[in-house]
């Protein structure tokens, strides 16, 4: 046979499977549909193995479901707005649009050469206007619903790439993307009303049953939902009042101090009181210069007090100092809170360092101590209210209702539910994105673009300077614009959507990608969707999924779609790493698919992905577990020449059996590691421990035809792994139709049950020889069979058996005079 040429075999057939078309995905209602989907990439202009993990594990259950009869739509596009483009464009004298269509043209190069079985013909690109101007078709029908607002919001600001950026997007003060400093803005934003849904995004997880319990949990914390009280501190010498919320109102008596976030617009209305304005003021603008998650995280608390102004603790009637300090934030309750520094530690920390009173109100009753601890570090857990009034002496878990309950009555708070979870921030202050479809008209307002006149088109005669401003402020062709109400002078918005936006809903646009005259067709949405499985990473649980799964719900509302969710199941891959390091070109240390491919063949490398480790787990790049994977695909090629040359003696009934048992069993194994389990790892090894019995079988082409069957079948459930590999010897079997499109294998539990067993023999006690039985072979005929044995007669010879005991497949015990 001749040698292995993956080079060859893997064009052969990525040419033959382009040329006949067969991922081309078409609805077909008398079959049952299956949607995979891996998360769509960025084209950053290179794949990474990271890439390659996500989109290998995708083909193997594309490619496991289209051999199980079912109707598969397995789709490629790129997420193509975004930052990096810009950037570029300053840094080469490139635009954005070069640049990006290059780049996917470069990684649509690479993809292809894996072999992944996507239906090309439907692959989008969010930069093009045919993708964006549903974009703004959504974003004006969000406005009629009252969806859409704009308002004056402090955001995360990164003056060198010119653009606000999330929390999750600073990191140590620093912009994630150019490492410089990062600063506080005050900026009108667009936001979208995602916390209208906020209720159905929690209670729809109880339909996401397919979903792993971490990212579940990720997401029930970013929406942060907790019940409590707002309540009212009125400030001393105004009819003004600061507003809290809180979920221990039984530590409110305890309250000796208020603390505002530096964005409080108390500080800017209480001017005037504010005896030290200035230090104020400048402790606020030290303060926008840290992101929130350095503020939350920041170990020694800081503050300063609002000489002359103060608060009335509702409960005891006592004034109380209030401070700015930027540990506490405004993304939560009200951006103000009540400090109890007994019983709370980022207050303890803060009174310690402020010489502000602590006082229990919440007793810890399993201390043998009468020492107050409080004043060593605050007690953060249940007891027995003391410092309350009437309430002394009540277990604090039931206080809290009855405190409640007396705050309402009081007529100075209220229970509320509160969440974490804020409104969709939209507005980016760059070119490469959609633009957003508002016009500013001096008579009419701020209004939308008509839907006629979508998509409201980038222009491309930009110049990008890398100053602050947004390139398209200076574009007087773009801003210009007549009023369609009016007539009269307008102007355009020059902010763009935040690239979320078009990751929310292209899942949809795939079942009817070419569609000019509406976002998709519901009919075509409603036959593919949902998504029976996406792939992607774990990073994307809250912000991309969340938003996904609300721009379903609002699609569901305008009578789009109908279903509740756009995802059934969702499998979140590991990352690839090398030594234990995250993969990174700042790091030096990428792997190149390219040279791995031309060296070891696609197939190699689709074998070692989904060999080394499960996929939700972390996988370390290994040049000894690749060269492994060559080693084994070679020993399955080797192995056609070995079931094709006939042997000299013929199979018994028990080594045909055995073998036929050995390939139901691993066809059970792999088809529930897929179907059921998600561990290809633990399948592939399934199959591996076939070929060897296949190789240590030695009755080939003298068994009725049974090896031959056992190979083809290896080469079947490899098929989804190794696909050109398997479509090469498929055609060497004989076979006419692609193996990408025949039925997977069927196992019989009646072969997998062992029809032969080997049975010990023993002879007053000592182990004199061994038998081979069928397994329904009764006690009588297991005796005549050890009595007759070559190896077991020579102790049976002149003697006479007294006792003979067989415990069924098991043992046979003899005892002789």
């Amino acid at each position: 046979m001749i040698d292995y040429n993956h080079a060859a075999i893997e064009k052969k057939w990525q040419e033959k499977w382009e040329r006949d078309k067969i991922f081309k995905s078409e609805i077909q209602p008398d079959k049952e549909k299956y949607y995979c989907l891996d998360m769509l990439p960025y084209p950053s202009g290179n794949l990474h193995m990271g890439h390659v993990r996500n989109y290998v594990i995708g083909d193997v259950f594309a490619r496991f479901h289209k051999m199980k009869g079912k109707n598969v739509l397995h789709v490629m596009g790129w997420d193509a707005f975004g930052l990096p483009a810009e950037n570029a464009a300053v840094k080469n004298k490139i635009h954005p649009a070069q640049w990006t269509r290059q780049n996917i043209t470069r990684m649509r190069g690479q993809l292809k050469p894996l072999g992944i079985s996507y239906d090309w013909n439907r692959e989008i690109a969010t930069c093009d206007p045919s993708y964006y101007k549903w974009n703004q078709w959504f974003f004006i029908k969000m406005w009629k619903k009252g969806l859409v607002f704009r308002k004056n919001a402090n955001v995360n600001w990164c003056s060198s790439c010119n653009t606000v950026l999330a929390n999750e997007q600073v990191l140590n003060g620093l912009c994630w993307r150019c490492k410089n400093h990062t600063g506080r803005r005050n900026l009108k934003q667009w936001f979208i009303k995602i916390t209208d849904y906020v209720e159905e995004l929690l209670e729809g997880h109880k339909q996401l049953v397919g979903w792993a319990e971490q990212v579940l949990l990720m997401q029930k914390n970013w929406i942060g939902k907790s019940f409590g009280l707002e309540i009212y501190f009125a400030l001393t010498g105004t009819c003004e009042r600061l507003k809290i919320f809180t979920t221990r109102p039984d530590t409110l008596f305890g309250v000796t101090f208020m603390v505002v976030a530096p964005e409080h617009a108390v500080i800017s209305e209480m001017r005037s009181k504010i005896t030290n304005y200035d230090e104020v003021l400048e402790y606020v603008n030290a303060s926008q210069r840290k992101s929130d998650i350095e503020r939350s995280s920041n170990k020694e608390k800081t503050g300063v007090r609002l000489e002359g102004l103060s608060a009335i603790n509702p409960a005891t009637k006592k004034e109380i100092p209030i401070f700015v300090a930027d540990y506490v934030l405004t993304d939560y309750g009200s951006g103000a809170v009540m400090a109890v520094p007994a019983h709370d530690q980022r207050d303890w920390e803060f009174a310690k360092k402020y010489n502000m009173p602590i006082v229990e109100v919440i007793k810890n009753n399993k201390c043998k101590y009468e020492k107050k601890f409080v004043y060593e570090r605050a007690y953060e857990g249940e007891g027995v209210i003391v410092n309350s009034g009437e309430f002394n002496g009540l277990e604090s878990i039931k206080a809290v209702n009855l405190i409640s309950e007396w705050i309402e009555k009081q007529k100075f708070g209220r229970r509320i539910t509160n969440f974490k979870l804020r409104d969709w921030l939209i507005s980016r202050q760059r070119y490469w994105g959609t633009p957003i479809p508002v016009i500013y008209c001096e008579v009419c307002g701020v209004i939308p673009v008509p839907e006629e006149n979508l998509p409201v088109v980038l222009p491309e005669n930009i110049e990008f300077t890398g100053l602050e401003e947004s390139p398209l402020k200076l574009s007087g062709d773009f801003v210009g614009v007549k009023c369609h109400k009016c007539g009269g002078d307008a102007k355009r918005e020059t902010d763009t959507m935040d690239t979320f936006v078009d990751s929310s809903w292209y899942y949809a646009r795939y079942c009817d990608a070419h569609n000019d005259n509406a976002a998709f067709d519901s009919l075509k949405v409603n036959y593919w969707m949902p998504v029976d499985q996406y792939i992607g990473g774990i990073e994307h649980a809250c912000m991309h999924l969340i938003y996904s799964r609300f721009w379903y719900k609002f699609m569901r509302d305008l009578g789009m779609v109908k279903h509740d969710e756009p995802f059934t199941n969702l499998l979140t891959q590991g990352m690839v790493t090398l030594s234990g390091s995250a993969m990174s070109k700042s790091k030096g240390n990428i792997v190149s698919p390219d040279e791995i491919i031309n060296k070891y063949g696609a197939d190699t490398v689709r074998l070692f992905i989904l060999f080394a480790a499960p996929p939700q787990r972390q996988l370390d790049w290994s040049l000894e577990g690749l060269e492994g994977c060559w080693r084994f695909i070679n020993r399955i090629w080797r192995l056609y020449d070995i079931v094709h040359t006939k042997a000299e003696v013929p199979a018994s009934e028990k080594d045909k059996a055995n073998i036929l048992r050995i390939m139901h069993r691993t066809i059970k194994r792999v088809t529930g590691d897929i179907e059921k389990e998600f561990q290809f790892n633990t399948a592939i090894s399934a199959v591996m421990e076939l070929v060897n019995a296949l190789y240590a079988y030695k009755y080939h082409l003298n068994d009725d035809g049974v090896s031959v069957e056992a190979y083809k079948n290896v080469v079947l459930l490899m098929a989804p792994f190794i696909p050109h590999f398997c479509e090469e010897v498929w055609e060497m079997l004989g076979y006419k139709k692609y193996i990408s499109e025949c039925l997977w294998p069927d196992f019989k539990e009646s072969f997998i049950e062992q029809s032969y067993v080997e049975l010990p023999v023993q002879i007053n006690g000592r182990l004199r020889g061994k038998i081979v039985v069928r397994v329904e072979v009764s006690e009588d005929e297991i005796k005549k069979i050890a009595e007759t044995d070559k190896k077991i007669v020579p102790y049976l010879k002149d003697k006479k058996i007294s006792k003979f005991m067989y415990v069924k497949n098991k043992i046979v015990t003899i005892v002789v005079d």
